[in-house]
């Protein structure tokens, strides 16, 4: 049980890289491009059907995003019940 806790815990700090990088604009071939093209294989699959569900959240002429979010609070609530 301890190991699906600390899966848990490293996915959150994963999807928290995820959104930081996010912010980072470099080009793909940059080390931090690559780390973000890696992370994103990984959060990705999660965050997808996430979208399809949850609208972006108009602001403007902007849209936020509020998946990631969803996603770890979803975590955490999955941590708590079962950690």
């Amino acid at each position: 049980m301890r190991f699906i806790c600390s899966l848990i815990q490293l996915y959150i700090l994963v999807v928290f890289a995820r959104i930081l990088l996010e912010w980072v604009r470099v080009p793909s071939e940059h080390p931090v491009g690559k780390v973000r093209s890696v992370l994103a294989t990984v959060v990705d699959p999660v965050l997808i059907p996430l979208r399809r569900v949850i609208p972006p959240v108009r602001m403007g002429g902007a849209a936020l995003d509020l998946s990631p979010l969803v996603l770890l609070i979803g975590l955490s609530i999955l941590s708590s019940a079962i950690c």
